[in-house]
């Protein structure tokens, strides 16, 4: 799982970059046709590379953080989202099969 998270991560910066260099060539090609100022595009690209990098560094400390599942987690989770387990469905069904004997019996 981690390392599918990692991949994610890798991804996604990998998409950062290719938005970036695209975005990077719309703002020269604004600038070509001047209908931005030199300034104008060099102020949007400062804006958009803080902008991704900041972004980068936030995703990447997240998965950082990350720990990986463990078992015992996972029954944490488990037990704190209330659902039945194997024993309480097991318990159920002896119970069932006990009230459809009663009921059969009558």
């Amino acid at each position: 799982m981690l390392e599918e998270m990692k991949k994610l991560c890798l991804a996604a910066v990998g998409a950062a970059a290719i938005t970036y260099d695209k975005t990077i060539d719309i703002i020269n090609d604004l600038v070509e046709k001047g209908k931005i100022t030199v300034e104008e595009g060099k102020e949007l690209s400062e804006e958009l590379k803080k902008n991704i990098t900041t972004k980068a560094e936030v995703a990447k400390n997240k998965a950082i953080d990350m720990k990986p599942l463990t078992k015992d987690s996972v029954q944490d989770v488990l037990e704190n989202l209330n659902l039945a387990t194997k024993s309480d469905i097991e318990s159920l069904k002896i119970r069932i099969n006990e009230l459809e004997e009663k009921i059969n019996n009558k």
